[in-house]
């Protein structure tokens, strides 16, 4: 095994270690997402995408989800991205705030993935090395408190944030 091919899988493990199983009780991933929600397909443009929004909500998602998920979050979510995927480029999900934000994704495959501070400074992000077709479902928590903070959700195949 090459030295790529061990960072690969010890990239896919780390990803996948981040999914939860569970059922999300609170989260209603069905209902129409706050700040709107874009079509994108592999190679889109501008790379990346950005989405404003306001962090937080009263939802504690370590309670209503499990798992890694961290910080309060709303019941809806705060945005929805269809991706067409078809290239072997990755799919990243991040999150850029000067407040210590959370992020939780429910991918196509019905599994919620969460992170807390794996972006820059408390910033969480989440890369699908083989990103699936389909819809995903975007929260932005707020660390700590149900507080809203200034957020922005970044959307990219080439950079994390």
């Amino acid at each position: 095994m090459n030295k790529s091919s061990i960072f690969a899988a010890v990239a896919s493990a780390a990803l996948l270690a981040t999914a939860v199983t569970g059922m999300a009780e609170a989260q209603n991933w069905q209902a129409a997402p706050t700040y709107g929600n874009v079509s994108l397909r592999t190679g889109f443009a501008p790379d990346p995408y950005r989405v404003n929004v306001l962090s937080g909500g009263p939802i504690n998602a370590s309670t209503s989800i499990g798992g890694s998920c961290r910080g309060y979050i709303a019941n809806a979510p705060d945005f929805d991205l269809y991706f067409t995927a078809g290239s072997s480029l990755p799919l990243i999900i991040s999150v850029s705030s000067n407040a210590d934000t959370t992020l939780v994704v429910r991918a196509p495959n019905g599994l919620w993935y969460c992170d807390d501070d794996s972006g820059q400074g408390l910033n969480p992000s989440v890369r699908f090395n083989t990103p699936m077709s389909g819809l995903y479902d975007i929260w932005v928590g707020t660390y700590g408190n149900a507080s809203n903070q200034q957020a922005q959700i970044n959307i990219s195949e080439l950079y994390s944030q």
